[in-house]
């Protein structure tokens, strides 16, 4: 559903959350390797969120990247649009152009009702909400074999 980079960043930034709530900021080498994601995308896609001020960095030493009380409002939706665009919420899902209400595809009031509630729980489910259930054990974030 999601691309490989909005995935990614959606793991990443769920680690750092958990990093950040025992005080720790964390490398773009760090957050690759527990995501297992490759180190180079995952640092073009931690400097994309930093941009949108979805996560914080912080440079020297003691630096990295980090979620504090200014990052607590922003919601799934938020990060995918950050990562992906809002195209996931419009358009054709069979690709076509001039899918409309007026001219809808075989699939257009099916998608447009999937989208809807997609668009819901993405905006209703916070990123701290997702550390937070991973944190608490209620969601996992690794492969438990």
């Amino acid at each position: 559903m999601f691309s490989k980079a909005c995935q990614y960043g959606i793991k990443s930034v769920i680690y750092i959350w958990k990093q950040s709530q025992i005080g720790l900021k964390v490398g773009a080498k760090e957050t690759a390797a527990y995501v297992d994601a490759p180190e180079p995308f995952t640092a073009k896609i931690l400097q994309e969120l930093v941009r949108k001020k979805i996560i914080g960095s912080q440079k020297g030493p003691t630096g990295g990247f980090y979620v504090g009380k200014e990052h607590e409002a922003f919601s799934l939706k938020d990060l995918v649009v950050a990562i992906d665009g809002d195209g996931i919420f419009s358009g054709c899902g069979l690709g076509l152009k001039a899918c409309s209400e007026l001219n809808p595809c075989p699939l257009h009031h099916e998608i447009k009702k999937i989208r809807s509630e997609m668009v819901e729980m993405l905006t209703k489910k916070s990123l701290k909400q997702l550390a937070e259930e991973v944190e608490s054990g209620e969601t996992v974030l690794r492969r438990l074999v």
